[in-house]
């Protein structure tokens, strides 16, 4: 027999035909109160909380710090093109701690789902200042080019490359 709570309504009387009261509620929403439930003091989560000035700072600092590691990764075969080992390793370990992060975090940026409060949209780009395309293949292009840049400053710290 299908009730209302099979559908998802939350109930605050008896169901359609009688019966017994359910007083479960499996999730919070939009719901009425129950009987003896403070509106005010229990209100109805919003689902999609807009605030454009917090989405908008969060995309600035997010789009300061991919500048930050972008800048990074292109220092590394720099440094070691200018001899400066110390440099690149220093580099390289920087950016080493932000894949850290990555991984800890599903390879998602712990500014991602900050962003994803202040906003419905998910294009690839809804948390930070860049191109749809560019933010898609951001981690495909960036992490090339580390592993190419660490490649290179091993080369050339080697000596295998002049």
């Amino acid at each position: 027999m299908s009730s209302a709570f099979d559908k998802g309504t939350h109930l605050t009387g008896a169901p359609p035909g009688g019966g017994p009261v359910d007083r479960c509620r499996p999730e919070p929403g939009p719901a009425e109160p129950f009987e003896g439930e403070d509106p005010i003091a229990h209100p109805a989560p919003d689902p999609e909380p807009h605030d454009p000035a917090r989405l908008h700072a969060i995309k600035t600092v997010h789009t300061g710090a991919w500048a930050f590691f972008v800048v990074s990764i292109a220092a590394i075969p720099v440094s070691a093109w200018l001899s400066r080992f110390d440099w690149g390793l220093v580099f390289a370990l920087v950016v080493l701690g932000e894949v850290l992060v990555l991984a800890f975090n599903g390879f998602k940026c712990p500014l991602t789902a900050i962003a994803a409060r202040y906003t419905s949209d998910r294009r690839p780009n809804f948390d930070i200042y860049l191109p749809e395309w560019l933010a898609r293949w951001n981690k495909e292009i960036f992490g090339t080019l580390y592993l190419l840049g660490l490649g290179f400053a091993l080369a050339r710290w080697r000596g295998w490359i002049g």
